[in-house]
């Protein structure tokens, strides 16, 4: 049995484990989203979360339907994962509404990423399933827009907000090394799908080039 197939043309304990931490992050997004869209300075910017967080409660219900699909209960699926993604967002509460916006490009940006780089070693319809839930929903355009105006009319914020990228990105690796610390399945498909340590490093290099595309975006240093 294979930690993405079972044995039994059901998904393995790795499908299962991803599935489980996809909706719980999907879902947090949509309890952080509409939080931050009330300290939005204007009822354009206030809406524009909002239907952010819609799509990401979307995104959580699909991943529940398909773990439904599967005989498993999605609240269970999702228990193993709360203690770490709720540590990463208790941490990283942003306080302004420019280090919301950058903690959801930057921080969930480089989750996102990982999660897509471990979905390419997962069967269909499963894969498809996480590419399509991970796929861009208009956050990142309105948030490199915001913050470049914001940093165009107040050079002062670009350090600040530099140095609190910086801080989310090191929060969002412990977050998924400890993610996979956890769970041996993960480990090993992410292990297998890259061949050997050197992929994984690949992998990450992967992960911090994107990140520094991110910053560059935004118009902060990486």
């Amino acid at each position: 049995m294979s930690s993405v197939d079972a044995g039994d043309g059901t998904a393995g304990p790795a499908v299962v484990d991803l599935l489980g931490v996809l909706a719980y992050a999907e879902l947090t997004a949509f309890d952080r989203l509409a939080e931050d869209a009330r300290l939005a300075p204007t009822l354009a910017g206030r809406a524009a979360l909002a239907r952010m967080a819609a799509a990401e409660i979307g995104h959580h219900q699909r991943l529940c339907d398909r773990l439904g699909e599967l005989g498993l209960d999605p609240a269970a699926a999702m228990a193993p994962f709360t203690g770490p993604l709720d540590a990463f967002h208790d941490g990283t509460r942003a306080s302004t509404w420019l280090e919301g916006l950058v903690k959801a490009y930057v921080g969930d940006g480089l989750a996102r990423d990982f999660y897509r780089e471990v979905a390419a070693f997962l069967p269909d319809p499963d894969r498809g399933l996480v590419l399509d839930v991970l796929a861009e929903t208009g956050y990142a355009d309105f948030a490199v827009r915001e913050v470049r105006a914001a940093i165009a009319a107040d050079r002062r914020l670009s350090g600040r907000l530099a140095l609190w990228a910086r801080r989310l990105v090191g929060e969002a690796l412990t977050q998924s090394q400890a993610v996979i610390a956890d769970r041996d399945d993960l480990a090993d498909l992410l292990i297998t799908g890259t061949g050997d340590l050197n992929g994984v490093a690949d992998l990450l290099q992967r992960l911090m080039d994107a990140h520094g595309d991110r910053m560059r975006a935004l118009g902060l240093n990486p």
